[in-house]
């Protein structure tokens, strides 16, 4: 009887041990699959970094230089996956950023005026005063 119950215990532990494998097999391919989208697209790293309108500035820094940027993305996730690049990048630093490295761009930047609980552009805003 005591062996009976002794190696139904062992029948459990030997179960629980393969699904506890079976388990991390699947976490760890989950997270290998992860690192390869992430090492074939860097941008998901740089995008996760990113905040305010930093994905914005990106964007359109991407469209004036595509090359540059693609290079840029590859650097800097590589510096954020080795932990020298920590933190969250607004789009403010970002752009002054890209600007020192010579890369010049315009944004396009819109003025609004809250008037009434409504959001009015600023040219709307002075053309309803001069009425």
């Amino acid at each position: 009887m005591a062996s009976d119950m002794e190696l139904t215990r062992r029948k459990r532990e030997l179960e629980l041990r393969r699904k506890m494998l079976q388990l991390q097999n699947k976490t760890s391919t989950k997270a290998a699959q992860r690192e390869d989208v992430a090492k074939k697209d860097p941008s998901i790293y740089v995008k996760g970094v990113l905040i305010g309108r930093g994905e914005e500035v990106l964007e359109t820094a991407r469209r004036y230089y595509p090359a540059e940027i693609a290079e840029l993305e590859t650097k800097l996730a590589a510096l954020i996956q080795e932990g020298k690049l920590k933190g969250p990048i607004s789009a403010e630093e970002l752009y002054s950023f890209l600007r020192q490295l010579g890369l010049r761009f315009s944004l396009d930047i819109k003025i609004r005026v809250s008037e009434h609980g409504r959001l009015k552009s600023l040219e709307e805003r002075l053309r309803d005063q001069k009425n």
